[in-house]
């Protein structure tokens, strides 16, 4: 399969009041098309930085960044990038959100009919159709956060890159958002990078669980692959003794085995 995403020996260094500051040492990870990729680690660790690298919002001390065979240089339509903070314009509809995103891609090749349909779509796939003409204000933080995966979603990115996206919801809408995550991305066969802290959500939804070891100089510790079959039904795998088994090697890594990087 096709590497979509590719960081080669890859370093970001801080400068700060006291001196560089050493975020992250010697990064290697290789994401294929379509693969599921959940990072995960302490506090600290470099999760987000990673995400904002591959996102081109910073640009790596040294190393090679490369997306669908190009070198990253910057933010580009081809990542698609969903935040824990929603960051909707709260003076725009819910369609209005995802229609701007829309006509920055595809506004200078295809008329706005075509923009306004893929705009429809888009919010179609996370069930939000009724909610099109809402404000941010009129809608829960579970729906703003689904506005946020449309808008993401609408740019037809290559990688999706998803940084704790669930993370200030309520347990109950948060579950509903996984399940709903798992069905667009198979439906959409979408490449997910997603940055999160919670052990259960990156077992049930990742092809591969990369856990990376403590700041600062954090780097890829160890990559567990899930090889748990899909579709993944959460009460199905609630009494799964390999979903077990995977959590424990991740709780394993995180409370035992977090300074030590893979050989």
């Amino acid at each position: 399969m096709e590497k979509y995403v590719q960081l080669d020996n890859v370093n970001m260094v801080f400068e700060t009041k006291k001196g560089p500051f050493v975020a992250l040492n010697d990064v290697n990870l290789s994401i294929t098309q379509g693969e599921f990729i959940s990072i995960i680690g302490h506090s600290g660790c470099g999760k987000s930085t990673v995400l904002n690298l591959v996102a081109g919002l910073l640009t790596q001390s040294s190393g090679m960044m490369l997306c669908a065979g190009r070198e990253i240089a910057g933010p580009g339509p081809e990542r698609g990038v969903v935040f824990q903070n929603h960051s909707l314009l709260p003076w725009l509809t819910c369609f209005e959100n995802v229609y701007l995103a829309v006509e920055r891609v595809f506004g200078q090749k295809e008329s706005k009919t075509s923009l306004k349909q893929r705009t429809h779509d888009a919010l179609k796939l996370v069930g939000l159709t009724h909610a099109e003409q809402k404000l941010p204000q009129e809608i829960s933080g579970g729906m703003k956060q689904r506005v946020g995966i449309a808008r993401a979603l609408s740019m037809q990115p290559k990688v999706l890159l998803m940084d704790e996206p669930f993370g200030a919801l309520d347990a109950l809408t948060r579950a509903h958002l996984q399940d709903e995550l798992m069905k667009i991305t198979a439906e959409t066969n979408s490449t997910v990078i997603m940055v999160t802290h919670d052990v259960d959500e990156a077992v049930l939804l990742s092809d591969r669980i990369v856990m990376m070891t403590n700041g600062p100089a954090a780097t890829v510790g160890e990559i567990l692959e899930v090889a748990l079959p899909r579709p993944r039904e959460r009460l199905a795998l609630a009494n799964d003794s390999a979903y077990h088994g995977y959590r424990s090697a991740v709780l394993e890594f995180l409370y035992h085995r977090q300074m030590r990087p893979a050989a």
